[in-house]
């Protein structure tokens, strides 16, 4: 009984033997095979089939202004890149030429930086020192001609093709390649900007052409040329340094807001890229692309501009220089610089900002020549002047002077003061008035002294207010220190104060207060403090917040809180907290007296801005100013409408514009456009 079940547990065991030996033995040839006879073979599609993880850049969102017109779209382009996927000369030769073929039967063009010409042979630059280095960096004999170049680099990259022209276009892409280099990871770019049918082409015949891969690229468009380019600012491709800071999301690939509303919003408006896995089988051909993270189209930005105001500004401040200067009024003068403002007074959103010279920022997405940014260099095109140029105010000033001098009853409403011509006091100033007729005002009171624009009667209003409580309500009306306006480059200006005395260890002088009172001294102000300065006055002290955004919205059609958007802004613009200022609630009889002097300025004869508006249809309030910067005289012009109900404020400066009246006309252009055009 135990030997019969030994004899089985015996049989048992040897079949399992066999039966694993068996299965050894086809396991160790067909290793055999895979590693010896076939090793080779299937080491060569392990290397060669790759899987590649490629971006799929997001569109940056839109820019809008007030009533949703698109002042900045992005669409989708596309470029071509290839791959390494062999290192035979003649394949990648001919595959190249098929490449080529295709970019040209569509008007496409590819990356041509070889400075060899064929039919005749030759250098496609005179400049002896880049073909110079052009020879050594390819090894090519320093004597060689061009013709000798060309067969040096046909050698080289072992070009078969007897037709010189379209060797001489493959050398051009081979020459792309050794400039900047590829690998089965990494590709070259020689092509941008393809047309759809080029793109259409490569993806449906694929399996023709080796190693390409077509990526997107965001296009960004400036719908309305230079409309706005101060406010909307310009993008363009990351710099080396602008990508160490940049943080995650950016490559060097990337588009980037540089100025405006692209640089301060460029978190909100650049997206979320996505990415897109690509296949190659062994011949670098595509086999399968999935998208394993979808892109997220940045935020749209609108904007309180108005588009239409805007255009009317600009075209009526640019019409207005070159008006001064041709010598269309009674005066001419050098003329050739300016900026204006237009502020809703209730709300402290920013209608229209002009800045003259302009820019197309268009010319910057895909970098601008070397000679267009010179052009602007030198114009100072880029410069804004309506947040970034600081000008004694002059005359336009004498508003904060007259509500000082009420507010602290060192004079009264209806108080006349006699203008003799000169002041009798310090350095003993005279009235514009006695420089042009030998003579004074005679007596004024408030109003009238706004609408004569009497410097003697704001000299004795400064004389008995001082340097100090000037100083003070010149800061309470917004000037000598920054809006907040969310843009880079906001100067803060500075205000004529004692202490500029102190930093210099001498005493403030009478003279420099008498001359603080008429806006200059040391006064030094922006086009945007002023339209805040303006738009306090006639809220009766009101303080508002100047802003430039309406709204921030996400892809899903949510907008971002107001909270975090102040936030961003003040990150970016690197301001702490704004400063409490304590809101002081003016008297009524004191504004109306100033407010009714700005009302003659434009429909009293003797107004100063009387001849531009008297036959305006909407009664203004206003004040022209002319102040002295060395030699040259800034036209200056600030202004209110309708009078009775004030809804938006006016400020125009013109650069060396001679006399403020000059200035108005810009200011009654953009009134009449915003009250009675379409």
């Amino acid at each position: 009984m135990d030997n019969n079940r030994n004899r089985k547990l015996n049989l048992r065991y040897n079949l399992m033997i066999v039966a694993v030996s068996i299965i050894g033995i086809i396991l160790i040839i067909q290793l055999f095979n895979l590693q010896i006879i076939n090793g080779e073979k299937y080491r060569t599609m392990s290397s060669a089939r790759l899987t590649r993880e490629t971006k799929i850049y997001a569109d940056r969102g839109e820019i809008l202004d007030a009533n949703g017109m698109k002042l900045v779209t992005t669409s989708t382009g596309y470029d071509l890149y290839l791959y390494k996927t062999t290192s035979n000369s003649q394949l990648l030769n001919e595959n190249i030429v098929r490449i080529i073929e295709v970019l040209e039967e569509n008007d496409d063009k590819y990356r041509d930086n070889l400075i060899l010409t064929v039919n005749p042979y030759g250098f496609s630059t005179d400049n002896q020192d880049n073909i110079a280095r052009f020879k050594k960096n390819n090894n090519i004999d320093e004597n060689a001609d061009a013709e000798q170049c060309f067969n040096a680099l046909k050698e080289k990259y072992k070009i078969n093709i007897d037709d010189i022209e379209l060797a001489r276009k493959v050398m051009a892409i081979r020459y792309e390649i050794t400039q900047n280099g590829y690998s089965n990871v990494r590709p070259v770019q020689i092509a941008k900007g393809i047309s759809k049918d080029s793109v259409i082409k490569f993806s449906e015949e694929n399996s023709k052409f080796s190693g390409i891969d077509i990526m997107n690229r965001p296009i960004v468009t400036y719908n309305n040329g230079s409309l706005a380019s101060h406010v909307l600012g310009y993008c363009g491709k990351i710099t080396e340094n602008e990508l160490k800071n940049a943080g995650d999301g950016y490559d060097e690939n990337s588009i980037i807001g540089k100025t405006g509303i692209q640089y301060v919003f460029e978190k909100y408006l650049k997206g979320e890229n996505g990415i897109r896995q690509i296949d190659m089988d062994v011949n670098g051909n595509i086999t399968g692309e999935y998208i394993t993270q979808e892109p997220v189209v940045g935020c749209d930005v609108q904007l309180t501009i108005d588009s239409k105001i805007q255009s009317v500004l600009e075209e009526s401040l640019k019409a207005d220089i070159e008006k001064i200067s041709s010598g269309g009024y009674s005066d001419k003068s050098d003329a050739q610089s300016g900026a204006a403002v237009v502020m809703n007074t209730k709300t402290g959103e920013i209608i229209a900002l002009a800045s003259y010279p302009d820019f197309e920022p268009q010319l910057f997405t895909d970098g601008i020549s070397n000679e267009k940014y010179q052009e602007y260099t030198e114009k100072e095109s880029l410069y804004n002047r309506a947040i970034s140029g600081a000008y004694a105010p002059g005359s336009t000033f004498k508003m904060i002077t007259a509500m000082a001098g009420l507010e602290t009853g060192k004079i009264s409403p209806s108080e006349t003061i006699s203008c003799a011509g000169i002041y009798p006091h310090a350095h003993k100033p005279v009235c514009w008035y006695y420089s042009t007729y030998r003579s004074g005002h005679g007596p004024l009171n408030i109003t009238n002294a706004i609408e004569q624009s009497c410097n003697y009667f704001f000299y004795e209003v400064g004389n008995r207010i001082g340097i100090n409580t000037l100083s003070e309500y010149s800061k309470y009306f917004g000037l000598g220190r920054k809006t907040g306006i969310e843009l880079i480059g906001e100067s803060s200006g500075n205000i004529a104060s004692s202490d500029r005395a102190a930093e210099e260890n001498r005493d403030w002088y009478l003279g420099e207060t008498l001359s603080a009172s008429i806006g200059q001294s040391y006064n030094n102000v922006t086009p945007i403090q002023m339209a805040k300065y303006i738009s306090t006055l006639v809220n009766g002290g009101h303080q508002i917040d100047v802003t430039l955004i309406k709204s921030v919205i996400n892809q899903n059609g949510e907008e971002i809180p107001k909270e975090e958007i102040q936030e961003h802004v003040n990150s970016v613009l690197g301001v702490d907290e704004s400063e409490d200022v304590k809101e002081r609630i003016f008297q009524e009889e004191n504004l109306n007296v100033v407010l009714e002097g700005m009302k003659n300025v434009t429909t009293e004869t003797g107004g100063t801005a009387y001849s531009t508006f008297k036959d305006s249809a909407i009664k203004v309030g206003g004040k022209t100013g002319s102040a002295q910067a060395g030699d040259k005289t800034h036209a200056w012009f600030v202004g209110f409408a309708p009078y009775d109900d004030p809804e938006i404020a006016v400020v125009v400066i013109i650069e060396n514009g001679a006399h403020g009246s000059y200035a108005a006309q810009v200011a009654k252009d953009v009134v009449d456009a915003y009250f009675f055009e379409d």
